[in-house]
């Protein structure tokens, strides 16, 4: 179609185009017509053929050869880059074009395909949606792995008790009288819940049970998990002296091992007060004299080769580094003689490894293997390597020069040594309890009955004294020392342990509050104001200091005491009525050891913590995992409480920076 004048030329049809529109003539030329449906399709093909153009043979048409004609000239065959854009908008409309027919239901291949009667197909199986499977209960994760032992150990109610009776009868304490009556004059008049369970184990009635040497049939190990201030340190001092007294030689029959030096000192004098007129021989072994010192208290004879070994002392205390310098640098100090080795604070002996003392000590307790070639090496006529003739363990006969005919030939000797664990957290780690030796374990766990039972103390739900009273105090980093000395003073926190993160801290927070003290005292009349005594307590202090100092806070010259960790574990002082924990502890072991310093023998105590605001998440998320969060109250002080301390407080910040900066 064309126009003359103001007409709009009909845009040019694509040779595709002409195609798509011949072949859907054809199509509905060969459709069956039924009445005026088919009348008005014709008409509306009509109308579109009006534009068709002459009729063309589809096989005839050459996609290169039947391109249109440009001003009279064919356009040549090899033109690549006009062909592709050509055939990339042929082929844009051809695909509009099959989108308008199937909007108006028609088929490209309906002429050249017969009719099909779709048949509806089966819907596709369903199928569930993956899922994790259930996970353990934390309780089933905490018993795998465990020694049966453990699992079926006794549960001790904290609030037995026991009363040391007077007279003949011992009154189920299995204890002799001459003992009973030293329990008297030191004014003890009952025994607490883990003593009486320890007592009757460890002292049984048959004579023979209670013999310094039992090779054929040695005493069960046992494991005690008790809170702190049960009274443990009497549990096993008890049995020893009562044990040990009826020896004849003095051999190095008990061995005691500690982490600190301060407990040494703090067992011994428990062994000394005991045991007066027992006869034992008690001996130390912590560093602070020279080690030639110590091997003249501890071995009589170092110039010869004793295979029995040579000792001083029946009872020996001492810290693990120590032992491992005696053991292998002191000549015949020998542990094959012992019936007693007792391991306190073993949660804490066991993760430090100290030259792999426990290996060693245990090792040095066995009897060696015995070669074949000891015997057939033996002649009688041979000379003994002994200068004169020497005592060795039943265990170790076979290590002497001459050949030993057995009792039992059919039995081994085996090492008499009884293992004893003590500590208030006690460790749940089946490859530490293995590497122990355990043999023939029984597990004592001094908790409420209403409990779960064991599965407490492996999960490490540790229990507290009831007599004791939680608080903590959530506060900004630069108020702490601010609400330490607001403690002290509202809430009366005298007599008191205060525990810091470092000797450093010590240091500083005991000027600190030197200085806030003397700031306080100058302000208020002469006399109306009580200075508190407060002292540093920290392993930067030398051993005779420490004890001087420890000495005061018993007597109460010193109302405040600030240490770090170093005696959070197993130091009893009984005036201990607060503990204060500066700084936050990094686990609840920590604070379970601290907190343990007060509240003891059934005295009431209170343990405070101050807790910064970005340690609060950390703190509360400890004690939550030891369901303890609960027990602990949390105390908020404003800032008029605070404000009448504020200008002291400040006067000694700024005497604290000048000592400093100097």
């Amino acid at each position: 179609m064309t126009g003359t004048g103001n007409s709009v030329k009909p845009k040019e049809r694509t040779k595709a185009k002409q195609r798509y529109l011949r072949r859907k003539k054809e199509r509905r030329k060969n459709k069956p017509k039924t009445g005026a449906k088919s009348a008005n399709a014709d008409a509306e093909s009509g109308d579109e053929d009006e534009h068709s153009g002459p009729e063309e043979n589809v096989e005839d048409i050459h996609p290169a050869k039947d391109l249109p004609i440009e001003n009279g000239d064919e356009v040549k065959e090899k033109r690549p880059k006009k062909r592709r854009k050509v055939v990339e908008e042929e082929s844009k409309d051809v695909e509009m074009m099959v989108a308008e027919d199937v909007e108006h239901g028609d088929s490209v291949m309906e002429s050249q395909q017969p009719a099909r009667v779709l048949t509806p197909q089966a819907a596709l199986p369903s199928f569930p949606l993956p899922a994790l499977p259930h996970a353990p209960s934390k309780s089933v994760l905490a018993m795998q792995g465990l020694d049966q032992a453990l699992v079926d150990a006794e549960i001790v109610d904290p609030e037995t008790m026991l009363p040391i009776p007077d007279g003949e009868g011992d009154g189920g304490t299995m204890l002799s009288e001459k003992m009973r009556k030293r329990l008297k004059d030191l004014g003890i008049t009952e025994l607490f819940a883990v003593q009486t369970r320890l007592l009757p184990f460890l002292l049984p009635q048959d004579p023979f049970k209670r013999a310094l040497y039992q090779p054929y049939d040695p005493p069960r190990d046992i494991c005690v998990s008790a809170p702190t201030g049960s009274g443990k340190t009497l549990a096993y001092v008890l049995p020893i002296i009562e044990i040990l007294s009826s020896r004849i030689i003095t051999r190095l029959r008990a061995l005691i091992v500690l982490p600190t030096r301060d407990l040494v000192t703090q067992v011994r004098e428990t062994f000394e007060a005991l045991g007066k007129g027992r006869g034992l021989q008690i001996g130390t072994a912590t560093g602070q004299q020279s080690f030639s010192h110590e091997q003249s208290q501890l071995v009589a004879d170092r110039s010869s080769n004793l295979k029995g070994g040579s000792s001083k002392v029946d009872v020996l205390i001492c810290t693990p580094g120590r032992l491992m310098d005696h053991l292998h640098g002191t000549p015949n100090f020998s542990l094959q003689h012992l019936r007693f080795l007792v391991i306190d604070e073993a949660d804490r002996l066991l993760a430090q490894s100290f030259q792999d003392w426990l290996i060693q000590v245990l090792a040095a307790t066995r009897p060696p293997p015995k070669a074949a070639s000891d015997q057939a090496s033996y002649s009688p006529m041979a000379k003994s390597s002994l200068s004169f003739p020497d005592a060795v363990a039943p265990a170790f006969l076979h290590t002497l020069p001459y050949p030993v005919i057995p009792t039992f030939p059919t039995e081994t000797r085996e090492s008499s040594c009884q293992k004893l664990l003590f500590s208030a957290t006690l460790t749940r780690d089946p490859g530490k309890i293995a590497a122990l030796e355990l043999r023939n374990a029984k597990y004592f766990v001094i908790q409420e009955s209403k409990k779960e039972g064991v599965l407490d103390v492996v999960m490490e739900k540790f229990s507290m004294p009831s007599t004791l009273t939680e608080h903590m105090i959530v506060c900004e980093s630069s108020q702490k020392p601010l609400m330490f000395f607001h403690l002290v003073h509202a809430h009366k926190v005298t007599n008191a342990l205060v525990f810091t993160k470092s000797a450093e801290s010590t240091t500083r927070l005991v000027r600190l509050f030197d200085f806030f003290e003397k700031a306080r005292a100058r302000h208020a009349m002469a006399g109306s104001v009580q200075q508190i005594v407060v002292h540093a307590y920290s392993s930067d202090l030398p051993a005779g200091e420490r004890k001087t100092i420890l000495e005061k806070f018993r007597a109460q010259e010193i109302q405040i005491l600030v240490c770090s960790d170093l005696i959070s574990r197993g130091i009893d002082i009984s005036h201990v009525s607060h503990v204060v924990s500066y700084d936050v502890p990094v686990d609840m072991r920590k604070y379970v050891h601290r907190v343990g310093r007060t509240a003891r023998a059934g005295r009431a105590g209170d343990a405070w913590t101050l807790v910064e605001e970005q340690e609060a998440r950390y703190f509360k998320g400890i004690l939550r995992d030891a369901d303890h969060l609960e027990k602990v109250k949390r105390i908020r002080v404003g800032e008029k409480e605070l404000s009448p301390l504020v200008p002291f407080y400040e006067t000694a910040l700024g005497q604290l920076k000048e000592a400093y900066t100097r």
